[in-house]
């Protein structure tokens, strides 16, 4: 299939507004709400934000499998889209709706939901980023469905930074603002992936030939030399991003004082990606898309680093100036890793003779789950090893000076140190592909 539809194009891309809502949310706000709004402890507060991740990432390859069954028996991958689109907004709402103030139970509760929720989304988000590879037998039509998805990602993150945080303070902050912004935001989140579940049911899955079971599926994926430096490489760079998501209220309030520039900080990130898109496509046809990828994620870490000194002298004109080079390229990590998914899954199927998209979609979205649930786990450390004093929000508290250091630290120079890691991983892929893809 080539020529794609405009419509085709964006019914499948506006599921992303809703993944790039919860993969965003809960890494923006959830440990501030923790910490801040119903003072539970921030070790404690990390850990209720990594634990049931880790079950996420034992659970996306099982989605994964069942993913490419269905698609065996139906031809389609509709049924696990549609119910993880349903059951994920009353899951969301939940996460923020706390009805006890007690801080022992807000962090169980919390745990709890979060972990429902994160199943869910997993039922969504597998067979999702399972599509492309079957979306349409062109690589440039693929990779034209990865440039809307990527939009429609940043317009998702745009609504988590800009709406979410907006809407909880409207609403007075405190449990009653947080818990009208998780209806709202949950309510926004699945009417978009709802829509992306009907408008993709067109889409004809070609996994098989026979339905594998999740142990035969991996036995056959890990082979795949290319897909798990990518996967690698990717899952550093989204822990990167998780941790800046998780540091970005933190340094709002203590360093620029303003809880409320938050959102104006996503939308100085959210607001240039978008706009970065077609300018990154352009650049990867004319000098290939892995060279473009490694120049991104180098210019990412040189922009992280350099928001370090904005930060710690409160200087807001620079660090939205920097905030914004660094949603240029948020832009191209985003778009690079998912055009060049689908290719890495379509030459294994070459490789191999079985197709099974799923499999790799489930083990590509454990990683990515699993960093971005990691990332406001890692920022915790960091205020925990740099004793920070969490509180309630009518009671604050003054930071020590290491506090302070920290949460500056752990919102840039963490960041960039996970960037740079993630090259040696993206110049093995470099190595193993068998092609170089210039069309993302």
């Amino acid at each position: 299939m080539s020529g794609l539809p405009r419509g085709r194009l964006l019914g499948y891309g506006v599921g992303s507004i809703g993944t790039g809502i919860f993969s965003a949310v809960p890494g923006l706000l959830l440990l501030y709400y923790l910490t801040d709004v119903l003072g539970v402890a921030a070790a404690v507060a990390g850990a209720v934000l990594v634990v049931p991740k880790a079950w996420d990432v034992l659970f996306n390859p099982v989605v994964g499998a069942a993913s490419d069954r269905e698609a065996v028996r139906t031809g389609r991958r509709t049924r696990l889209l549609t119910f993880g689109a349903a059951a994920l907004p009353l899951l969301f709402a939940a996460m923020f709706a706390v009805p006890v103030a007690d801080p022992a139970f807000a962090a169980v509760w919390t745990g709890g939901a979060f972990l429902l929720a994160a199943s869910a989304f997993a039922c969504f988000q597998v067979p999702y980023v399972a599509l492309p590879a079957e979306i349409s037998d062109s690589p440039g039509e693929r990779g034209r469905a990865m440039a809307w998805r990527v939009v429609c990602l940043t317009v998702g993150i745009l609504l988590a930074g800009g709406l979410a945080p907006a809407v909880a303070d409207g609403a007075g902050g405190g449990r009653g603002g947080y818990a009208l912004m998780g209806v709202v935001i949950g309510a926004v989140l699945g009417a978009a992936m709802l829509a992306s579940a009907r408008s993709t049911r067109w889409i004809a899955a070609r996994p098989g030939p026979r339905p594998l079971g999740l142990a035969a599926a991996l036995r056959a994926a890990r082979g795949n030399r290319p897909f798990f430096a990518l996967l690698a490489a990717f899952a550093a760079q989204s822990l990167a991003v998780a941790v800046m998501l998780a540091g970005a209220p933190y340094a709002a309030t203590y360093r620029l004082g303003d809880y409320g520039l938050t959102s104006v900080m996503f939308v100085c990130l959210v607001g240039p990606s978008a706009l970065a898109v077609p300018a990154w496509r352009a650049l990867a046809r004319r000098f290939g898309t892995v060279a473009c990828y490694l120049a991104a994620v180098a210019l990412f870490a040189a922009a992280a680093a350099a928001l370090y000194p904005a930060v710690a002298g409160g200087a807001r004109a620079a660090v939205l100036a920097a905030t914004a080079l660094v949603g240029v390229c948020y832009a191209a990590v985003q778009l690079f890793p998912l055009s060049l998914l689908p290719e890495t899954v379509r030459a294994d199927a070459a490789r191999t003779g079985q197709a099974q998209s799923g499999a790799f979609t489930g083990l590509w979205t454990a990683a990515e789950t699993g960093a971005m649930a990691l990332g406001p786990g890692v920022y915790a450390a960091v205020l925990a090893v740099t004793a920070f004093r969490s509180s309630d929000l009518d009671d604050p508290v003054a930071q020590p000076g290491s506090a302070l250091t920290g949460l500056t630290a752990g919102y840039t120079l963490v960041p960039a140190l996970l960037l740079l890691a993630s090259v040696p991983a993206l110049l093995a892929y470099r190595r193993l592909a068998p092609t170089e893809e210039t069309d993302a």
